[in-house]
């Protein structure tokens, strides 16, 4: 009993280090978590009070709750149990699965991180590579939206700054979360994605489970309170114009809503525009398959980067023209469905994506280099600058007429033409000859590309603009 035991230093040093934890983890940890969740809930109910639209307590619970909490909900067990009759496999595979699309959709937010960082960034790199402008806003009819109800914001997409654009000019109302494709799952932006709220889909996944598991997440988020942002579209427009909605994401929305019992849903249209798309070229490039993925390509992105900042160090930095953001008139969920019958489903989720994507056209703004190049593709020959300014004017009172709003720097119609006009010049777009200027040949789909950002305001007079 009294003989002595060696052992070496190093494992004495490590028993140690072990109990040390242990006893941190009993007696001081419980205490510093509550210290930390003390603190924590004072920032939120500081940012409570300034933003419109409170952050929910949905989106504040940990993680690994929202996880546990999806995989064990009624209807995705029972989707887990029709999962494993129709794949004939064993229940503990189908729920393995059912529990790695849970982690795989599951966001982790973090409020630091949005307000303290995202909102930072997003301020930062829209200014720095935008003249950033809000075009149309109805202040009126936002502020009136019921602080209890669960705001979605859904918008056109042209640019993948358009999450960058959007965080920033939202920042004073809400923390959004976005629905984000896969190819943003990379390190690290994966990892900040998830801390600012988005969660990750695979857009074109057929498979039963997956679509289950991420229809609860949604219809929760919803539930919740949670303020969302949505690409009714699904993904970049490749050629400018406004493509039909995909009715995936809203189609989980209305499907777990009661008009009576369910928090109401307001969507807030939003039509966004640029003068110049960072990825045009990417996205209108032809391709022999005829189609086109656009990937997160970190190098790609470094290289942008320190070129921008190059450029930025030399005096030779030129902001990439205006962006706009226009946002239209909400649209209730409850009292939409007031007018519908629940038994015509499938057509209100149909007539409701139409119906925003009509609103998201009406407010997307006319930017200078939209408008000029789609004058320059009207004409069928090259054309003066005086010809060109009187066609522009013309085109405005026109687009006036129609409820459109366009975006004049400092309300001087010559000058806004002649800033689009530098923008394609610069990037040789568009060349001069004689003092007449004309398309690139070469060019000329991509300056068709920023003419179909508003192709559909003229949808109803195709030859609103004289070539004559």
């Amino acid at each position: 009993m009294n003989n002595v035991v060696e052992i070496p230093v190093w494992l004495l040093v490590l028993g140690g280090i072990l109990a040390a934890i242990g006893i941190l983890d009993r007696l001081l940890m419980p205490s510093v978590r509550w210290y930390l969740r003390r603190r924590l809930n004072r920032v939120i109910d500081s940012l409570n009070d300034r933003l419109q639209l409170s952050i929910q307590p949905f989106k504040l619970t940990r993680r690994k709750t929202m996880i546990d909490r999806l995989i064990h909900d009624p209807k995705v067990m029972e989707a887990i149990a029709e999962h494993t009759i129709a794949e004939n496999m064993p229940p503990e595979v189908a729920a393995k699965m059912a529990e790695r699309y849970a982690r795989e959709i599951v966001p982790s937010f973090s409020a630091s991180t949005y307000f303290g960082f995202a909102i930072r960034v997003s301020r930062l790199l829209s200014k720095a590579m935008y003249r950033v402008r809000i075009g149309f806003i109805d202040d009126q009819a936002l502020r009136s939206v019921d602080p209890n109800a669960t705001v979605i914001f859904v918008m056109n997409h042209r640019s993948n700054m358009d999450y960058v654009l959007v965080t920033y000019l939202v920042a004073e109302r809400s923390a959004l979360s976005y629905a984000v494709g896969e190819w943003a799952r990379v390190w690290p932006l994966q990892q900040l994605i998830r801390a600012m709220g988005g969660y990750f889909i695979r857009r074109k996944s057929r498979n039963q489970l997956y679509r289950k598991v991420l229809a609860r997440y949604v219809q929760l988020a919803t539930d919740g309170g949670v303020t969302q942002a949505i690409f009714p579209e699904g993904g970049l427009s490749r050629d400018g114009l406004l493509r039909e909605p995909k009715l995936g994401l809203l189609s989980y929305i209305l499907g777990d809503f009661d008009a009576e019992t369910s928090r109401n849903v307001v969507f807030v249209p939003v039509g966004l525009n640029y003068d110049r798309v960072l990825e045009d070229r990417v996205l209108t490039a032809p391709t022999e398959d005829g189609k086109r993925k656009f990937r997160f390509q970190p190098g790609t992105f470094i290289r942008f980067m320190v070129r921008q900042t190059w450029l930025r160090l030399t005096g030779k930095f030129y902001r990439n023209g205006y962006a706009c953001v226009s946002f239209g008139r909400p649209v209730s969920l409850t009292e939409y469905m007031a007018t519908h019958e629940p038994a015509e489903m499938p057509e209100v989720i149909e007539n409701l994506g139409a119906e925003l994507m009509d609103r998201i056209g009406h407010v997307v703004p006319v930017l200078p280099v939209s408008l000029v190049s789609t004058v320059l593709l009207r004409a069928d020959r090259p054309i003066s600058m005086l010809e060109l300014k009187s066609r522009c004017h013309q085109t405005w009172q026109l687009l006036s007429a129609r409820g459109i709003y366009s975006h004049i720097p400092h309300e001087d119609e010559d000058y806004a033409v002649e800033v689009g006009l530098r923008m394609l010049t610069l990037r040789h777009m568009v060349t001069e000859e004689g003092g007449k200027f004309a398309l690139a040949p070469e060019h000329a789909h991509v300056v068709k590309f920023y003419a179909n950002a508003i192709a559909h305001h003229f949808e109803s007079d195709q030859l609103a603009i004289s070539t004559t």
